[in-house]
């Protein structure tokens, strides 16, 4: 039998036997922990699923079909002798040779004599015999014909073992097997079946501390294929890694001004800096500080790309040139894009490349509530990405070389954050620039350096040239410092300050559309400024009926709503399909997939909207956009209808074309009234009109004294209001509203009091 030795370090363990200090074997109780520690259990575990057996649980007691078979083989006989022990070894474990059955049968021996001696009854021994035996054969057979060998088998026992489980390892041990017991616990329950340490050891480590929560071998397993995995994954490693911000001195510019030599001396390094500046130190120069810093970098030679106010979405010839297929995990996405990464510099950026794409796809996934699908999209983005920009960044490159990557605005969603995260991680100097204080860049990362100034300065262009390069004076400045003090939540607002909008629809008395009807929208109910959208509570009712009858008053109260910017319609329809619409034709080109195509459209010789400012026509196509995506008009994806709707809002009347572009949405909106005295449908043109300008921002009120509908007909919702405000009154003629006078309506007690509310 093999003696137990005390152990000096945990490594000593992996030491064959003919070379120990001591020949024999280890018998250990782990109940601390650290990283060190972690280390060697993985490397234990992994020798013992070689050469040895883990044990994750109790070692099962012999079941019915165990012992069955047992007195099949070995009948129930049972004998307190060397020669009877070995006899059975010998039939029981035919695999053992003599030395090893001759190890394995004295130490069987010596723990049966101790329970003798301890009191047991032959019959008591001899249910020790039987389990041991069946233990021996169902549990530890595949290493008991390695006894004796210079690579010691290997145990790992998880947990604290019982009186009879301790005597088997013991039995091992004395026989020649390397043992470990982790015990999270500490080492109470352990101390109960060997009060005295006599067959075991405590290990104990300088530095080390309890078992942190939820540890197990299980955890161990898991760690251990997430590293196989990403083995798979990263394929071979580069021999370089980066040293981001490492060497900075926080200098802004001045630290991407110093050159690649003076950074840092390690050859497996590549020094580069990533950061955010936000603010500007000083408003008067920092444009022109920006286009001395590009120009510098470009006559020392370095390979700069520069991006203005958002990184360019992939086009879809982009996106078709990255190779990819249906995947079903993650990790078979991330190697089967991966592959799309190719460059000429070589194999050492490949796996720069490789392994910063590796790392970003898997902190993405991380990600609360991302689908694989997601995933699989960002992950085309970053590649569709990489290759419009690594020809500039690492045209010629060397391992010496650090590119330059300038985003001026910041990111503005995950896909672009995690490309400069991406980029970041290769020898790429990134740098983002936020001037302006009230646009934020949504990145987060660990390797970001930042730094913060307070004043904000607007600038929506890098200046990398002379034309394009515009420096504000020091009253210019001044100027926009009193704009942000005057006009910035104080209730006061700039000339068309706002460029988006959403509209409210209110719901009112019918006396008070009299008094909010000529009232600037700021001092509406609900009328809100959120960031940079302007929430507007608009008029959108029909009156129905005449009051007491009386059209003399009727058509007063009408034409008293007319304003300097109110559309008047009198007839029914006012447009219809008849209505000439040089647009028709090609309404079909400007929609898929249920999508407007913006660019083509706007790059079409047929759109009409070119002359109008950018800003408007984006507010124009996303009400259009959203009329069609909420199916507002019945028909929609259905019978074409979209294409009608497409082709009526992009051919409005000039006047109605004219109050949308000086529309401003904190002051006062414009209006259209429809008036239908007769019995004629309004036409689905109409109906799409009104429903869009609705959208704008417009106050619009149908007058219809009969009652009868206007365009609830051709809506899926309807989302006006209506007001019955007398009888029903048939076959009028509409007056010329304009021009004849008409007396006005009598106030009524709502009106007087209303009025001396406002």
């Amino acid at each position: 039998m093999l003696e137990r030795v005390n152990i000096q370090n945990l490594d000593d363990y992996f030491t064959e036997c003919s070379k120990r200090r001591k020949k024999g074997v280890y018998f250990c109780r782990l109940t601390v922990y650290s990283v060190e520690i972690e280390q060697f259990i993985k490397k234990y575990y992994n020798e013992a699923r070689k050469n040895g057996v883990v044990i994750e649980g109790k070692i099962p007691n012999p079941d019915e079909k165990n012992l069955s078979y047992y007195e099949e083989i070995m009948g129930m006989g049972f004998q307190m002798s060397l020669g009877f022990l070995n006899d059975s070894l010998k039939k029981w474990l035919p695999r053992m040779n003599d030395h090893q059955r001759e190890r394995v049968v004295l130490a069987l021996y010596d723990t049966l004599d101790s329970l003798q001696k301890a009191g047991k009854t032959e019959n008591m021994l001899k249910n020790a015999y039987i389990k041991f035996m069946c233990w021996l054969y169902y549990k530890f057979e595949r290493i008991i014909n390695q006894l004796g060998a210079d690579q010691i088998p290997k145990i790992l026992y998880e947990g604290y073992v019982s009186s009879y489980e301790r005597m088997m390892l013991s039995i091992l041990s004395q026989a020649g097997c390397d043992i470990l017991l982790l015990q999270y616990e500490g080492d109470q329950g352990y101390l109960k079946v060997d009060p005295g340490s006599v067959w075991s050891e405590e290990c104990r480590v300088d530095g080390a501390a309890g078992f942190p929560q939820g540890f197990s071998l299980k955890r161990i397993r898991e760690i251990m294929q997430d590293e196989q995995r990403s083995e798979a994954l990263y394929g071979a490693r580069p021999n370089v890694k980066n040293s981001t911000n490492s060497w900075i001195k926080g200098t802004g510019l001045d630290d991407f001004r110093e050159t690649v030599s003076t950074r840092g001396k390690d050859p497996h390094l590549f020094y580069n800096c990533f950061y955010r500046i936000n603010g500007v130190s000083d408003k008067l120069f920092y444009a022109e500080e920006l286009y001395r810093f590009q120009l510098e970098l470009k006559n020392s030679k370095r390979n700069v790309v520069i991006v203005d106010k958002e990184i360019p979405k992939p086009t879809p010839d982009e996106i078709a040139a990255i190779k990819r297929n249906n995947y079903t995990n993650q990790d078979q996405m991330i190697r089967g894009l991966a592959a799309n990464m190719k460059h000429k510099a070589g194999g050492e950026l490949y796996k720069l490349m490789n392994q910063s794409f590796v790392d970003s796809i898997q902190k993405a996934a991380k990600e609360p509530g991302i689908s694989l699908n997601k995933l699989t999209n960002r992950a085309v983005y970053l590649l569709c990405w990489l290759n419009r920009y690594q020809a500039k960044l690492f045209e010629h490159w060397n391992n010496t070389d650090i590119a330059c990557f300038i985003y001026l605005g910041g990111c503005k969603n995950s896909s672009e954050a995690m490309f400069v995260s991406f980029l970041a991680r290769l020898p790429v100097d990134v740098l983002i620039l936020c001037p302006n204080l009230n646009e934020r860049c949504c990145l987060t990362d660990d390797l970001l350096y930042e730094l913060n100034y307070t004043e904000s300065l607007v600038l929506d262009r890098f200046p990398v040239n002379n034309a394009k390069l515009h420096i504000g004076t020091a009253a210019y400045h001044a100027e926009r410092e009193l704009d942000t003090l005057m006009y910035q939540d104080t209730g006061l607002y700039r000339n068309q300050q706002y460029t988006r909008a959403n509209v409210i629809n209110l719901q009112t008395m019918y006396e008070e559309i009299r008094i909010l009807w000529d009232q600037e929208l700021k001092y509406r109910p609900s009328f809100s400024v959120v960031g940079d959208t302007v929430n507007i509570p608009v008029i959108f009712s029909k009156v129905s009926g005449v009051k007491d009858g009386e059209l003399e008053y009727y058509w007063g109260s009408i034409q008293e709503l007319l304003t300097e910017n109110t559309v008047l319609i009198q007839k029914a329809p006012y447009l219809d399909h008849t209505t000439p619409n040089p647009v028709k034709p090609y309404a079909t080109e400007f929609y898929k997939n249920g999508k407007l195509l913006k660019t083509k459209m706007k790059q079409h010789p047929k759109y009409p909207y070119g002359i109008l400012r950018e800003e408007v026509q984006e507010v124009m196509l996303e009400k259009l956009q959203m009329i069609l995506e909420e199916k507002r008009i019945r028909g929609i994806g259905e019978n074409g209808t979209e294409y009608t709707v497409i082709s009526t809002v992009l051919n409005l009347p000039k006047d109605i074309l004219r109050m949308i572009q000086k529309f401003d949405f904190t002051k006062k909106n414009p209006k259209l009234i429809y008036v239908n005295a007769a019995e004629q449908i309004i036409s689905l043109e109409d109906t799409i009109l009104v429903t869009f300008l609705n959208l704008i921002g417009f106050d619009i009120l149908f007058f219809i004294p009969t009652g009868y509908q206007s365009v609830e007909k051709y809506l899926n919702q309807n989302v006006m209001e209506e007001h019955q405000i007398g009888e029903y009154v048939y076959d009028l003629q509409v007056p010329d509203l304009k021009n004849t006078p008409f007396n006005k309506p009598r106030q009524g007690w709502r009106n007087i009091i209303f009025k001396r509310g406002n």
